[in-house]
């Protein structure tokens, strides 16, 4: 072989990977540009790497500022914002019903999934998972009726209970020594031990503890970071959590599962022996609920949907309600004038200083009514878009926005739909109770079309058949809670100023909910 051979050959191989990888590297460029440029989603405006890849989204919960940015989009481009390949973030108040409508035709993206858990070796779908719509109802048909309004006051005398002691261990912990104290930290505490003395007739102690001692509710924190950050990418969750070699992420409720199910493996030896037909119902937890749920539908209710049942109530039942609670006392100790109004009708009510406010009282507050509805207007408990698919035959949006064919990905963020200026008006940023209310010499059917309106952009608990399961429990706390706590104390500026901060997450929590509180006489 002459020797310019040998160097050609020589040379070729050398170069082979180089090719290899140039190559590979081409044809994904080709493959890019022509999805992109024959993307029937091209015509919609949005961030420019977010018309290519999904990790424009990811970084955007990375960075802890999803919410904010899109609320920013919208106001650069309007009702439509693409915000992945195939995801469009719409702010049509008249799209509500037809995403989230009774008739399941948009189902849920696989955005839920990554909230399943594994059991026995397979994936697990709970009410919140599980996108089928006919498997979601067959699911949730054996318990509804648990979650109801009227079946739910049953939870009111455990409400006392937990609510009592909070109070206690603020006048103990706080008052009594002057000092500042973390509110939003304490609130966490409540609504954890509330959530899981209603679910199994077990706090988990934290308010007696003073801390997150098992460490539970950070470990809650990251489980909604990831399922917000790899909702964008939902099939990293089978490289991370569902990884059938070696898990990898996230943390799990270790303590919560524990504690689930060996509380259900008791209840059900009770039931076996005929205790659970015994209790009163207002000694009855959601656990009995879901035992006496498998003895009428043994063909749906198994020990695994139990556990499914369990894990919804503890994870979005404490977050949430803690978020709203931390909203509205923020809003309200951020614009006094609004306190003082609150104050005042509490006050006039008369309540017993030294109890907790019933409910039902409460509930005909109208200015604390309208004050729960802002703070969960300004500051809802999902801070993303809710996830939809559309259906056969596509959708037609309003105004002339153009068509969306099916297959997309689309969805309302509670967080915009909150600021929309249509419904809300020019002072939409706004916190203002009194706009639930009549105004002065409004006609009464004016008022009452005005409020139609504005409860059917209210996005706070979903809609649609795949709304809220829980928010009644949710309503009973937050309503109690504030009554009594401003019928209680005063609450006042704390001594050493915190910031407060908004973590942009699928649920947008808060930190530094700081004040001194002063005891009524």
């Amino acid at each position: 072989m002459s020797p310019t051979l040998a160097f050609l050959q020589e040379k070729a191989r050398a170069l082979g990977p180089f090719y290899i990888c140039a190559s590979v590297v081409s044809l994904f460029l080709v493959w890019a540009l022509v999805s992109h440029f024959t993307s029937p989603l091209r015509r919609f405006p949005g961030p420019f790497w977010a018309k290519w890849t999904n990790l424009w989204r990811m970084y955007q919960l990375y960075k802890q500022d999803y919410q904010f940015t899109i609320e920013k989009l919208h106001k650069k481009y309007g009702p439509v914002v693409q915000i992945g390949p195939n995801t469009l973030d719409l702010d049509y108040p008249e799209l509500i019903k037809t995403l989230y409508g009774t008739d399941g035709k948009y189902k849920k993206t696989e955005f839920y999934h990554n909230s399943s858990a594994i059991v026995d070796g397979k994936i697990t779908y709970h009410l919140f998972s599980q996108t089928d719509q006919a498997e979601h109802a067959r699911m949730k048909r054996p318990v509804v009726k648990y979650y109801s309004m009227s079946n739910v006051l049953s939870l009111e005398g455990r409400v006392d209970e937990v609510l009592q002691d909070f109070c206690g261990h603020l006048e103990k912990r706080f008052i009594k020594g002057g000092k500042d104290c973390n509110l939003g930290e304490w609130i966490a505490f409540y609504a954890w031990d509330f959530i899981s003395s209603a679910t199994f007739s077990k706090r988990f102690g934290y308010m007696e503890s003073a801390y997150d001692h098992d460490g539970t509710i950070h470990i809650a924190d990251l489980v909604a970071d990831y399922l917000g950050m790899v909702g964008q990418m939902p099939f990293l969750d089978y490289l991370l959590d569902k990884n059938p070699i070696k898990r990898i992420g996230p943390p799990n409720l270790q303590n919560v599962t524990r504690i689930s199910f060996g509380k259900m493996v008791d209840r059900l030896k009770q039931q076996a022996a005929g205790l659970l037909d015994e209790k009163p119902v207002e000694e009855r937890d959601f656990l009995d609920h879901f035992v006496e749920a498998k003895v009428k539908n043994p063909d749906v209710v198994d020990e695994k949907l139990i556990l499914g049942y369990l894990q919804v109530n503890m994870l979005a039942g404490a977050d949430t309600t803690a978020i709203t609670l931390r909203a509205l006392f923020h809003f309200l100790m951020t614009n006094p004038a609004a306190l003082r109004r609150l104050e005042d009708e509490v006050l006039a009510a008369g309540f017993d200083r030294a109890g907790v406010v019933p409910y039902s009282a409460a509930r005909t507050l109208p200015f604390l009514d309208g004050a729960v509805r802002e703070a969960m207007r300004l500051h809802p408990g999902v801070g993303m878009l809710l996830e939809r698919y559309v259906p056969e035959g596509g959708l037609s949006l309003p105004a002339g926005g153009g068509f969306v064919p099916a297959g997309t990905g689309v969805g309302i963020n509670p967080y915009v739909m909150g600021r929309n200026r249509s419904v809300w008006g020019a002072d939409a940023d706004e916190f203002r109770p009194e706009r639930w209310l009549a105004r002065e010499g409004e006609p009464e059917a004016d008022y009452q079309q005005r409020l139609r309106r504005m409860n059917a952009a209210d996005l706070t608990f979903g809609g649609g058949s795949r709304i809220c399961i829980g928010r009644n429990v949710a309503t009973l706390e937050i309503y109690k809670v504030a009554a009594t706590l401003v019928n209680r104390y005063r609450i006042l500026p704390p001594a050493v100023p915190s910031k407060f901060v908004i973590v942009s997450s699928w649920f947008p929590r808060q930190t530094g909910l700081t004040c001194r509180l002063e005891k009524r006489e």
